[in-house]
């Protein structure tokens, strides 16, 4: 079966490890038809646009999308253009595992945990204004239907892999309404999986330090939407920083795989660009599409290229002198050999 998957490569490095991980999944055997799309400021370049209109109904209507990451400009400038993806296609749930990699040295040797993110709501929201002059507030938003949604959402990830404990992070000590809500959400539907799956639940600077003391006692966090982001990047620094953690955004009906980094402007166009990443959130795709094979291939090539600890292969950031080609050819050609 054919599937079409649309491509954005996005701002900075996304087009070179969108490249990498379009090369590598070609490889595969995987049956793909890409369909690139512009985003970010090549959006505004040739639509004016950061997030086209082309573009959002492209991947609506395939279902399926893998993307680079898109510079967000800071203070300033057009809203997150992640976050209006997100919030337009009701990719409510993002996906983003965490775990130690062959021959990539970290602190812990035992890290094998996911991060179910709320992805529409919160701060997030982008509701802010100025009170008076020097004086600003942003809305943080929680609803009831959402905080459901995401932890139903996380519960049933956990059966359908086997997870054993769903640990929800929060601040509802001080934010009793909004983190209160999130809270008493994911305890009404954890008492539904109580046979199922151990619940917990953490104020979250106490999780974060538990994080960086023994990430082995957690198997999947369930976080609100800031939460989320701010964790997904400690998590990322326990197995070698973010050039090897995947992630997805999922909803009811579309599908948006992309790497956890962002842009990296400084290295953009070096050839310096960890590309496993991107290929690691191409198998998540691979996966969800029910390519399973390709999926298993490209991830046993991956593994395999990492335990060998060629030096001359690997990127700078997990330790090598290679570059975005020499990792995506080592791949490649592993995938290749019996």
């Amino acid at each position: 079966m054919m599937h079409t998957v649309c491509l954005l490569p996005g701002d900075g490095i996304g087009p070179e490890v969108t490249s990498a991980a379009r090369r590598v999944i070609d490889e595969s055997g995987a049956n793909i038809e890409w369909v690139p799309l512009p985003l970010g400021a090549t959006g505004v370049e040739l639509g004016g646009s950061p997030l086209p209109q082309r573009t959002l109904a492209a991947v609506a209507g395939h279902g399926v999308a893998l993307k680079g990451p898109v510079t967000t400009p800071i203070g300033k400038g057009y809203e997150s253009v992640n976050v209006r993806l997100r919030k337009k296609l009701n990719l409510f749930a993002a996906v983003r595992p965490v775990r130690n990699l062959p021959g990539i040295e970290s602190r812990f040797s035992d890290v094998e945990l996911v991060i179910i993110r709320e992805n529409t709501e919160g701060l997030y929201s982008g509701l802010e204004n100025e009170v008076v002059p020097g004086v600003v507030q942003s809305l943080k938003i929680v609803s009831e239907a959402a905080s459901l949604r995401i932890a139903h959402f996380a519960f049933e990830y956990a059966v359908n892999r086997g997870r054993k404990k769903v640990t929800c992070f929060h601040k509802a000590n001080i934010m009793k309404k909004s983190d209160g809500l999130f809270l008493e959400c994911a305890r009404r539907v954890a008492q539904k999986y109580a046979d199922r799956v151990q619940y917990d639940e953490m104020i979250i600077d106490n999780g974060c330090m538990q994080l960086v003391r023994d990430p082995s006692q957690f198997d999947v966090l369930l976080l609100e939407n800031l939460y989320g982001d701010i964790v997904s990047d400690l998590a990322a620094g326990l197995v070698g920083g973010l050039g090897v953690v995947p992630g997805a955004n999922i909803g009811e009906k579309c599908a948006v795989f992309e790497p956890v980094h962002g842009s990296a402007p400084t290295i953009a166009r070096k050839g310096l660009a960890n590309p496993l990443a991107c290929i690691m959130s191409g198998v998540m795709m691979l996966n969800h599409l029910g390519e399973t094979v390709a999926a298993q291939r490209i991830r046993d090539a991956y593994n395999k290229v990492l335990a060998e600890r060629d030096l001359s292969v690997l990127t700078p950031d997990i330790g090598g002198t290679g570059t975005t080609q020499s990792f995506t050819d080592a791949i490649i050609a592993a995938m290749k050999k019996p």
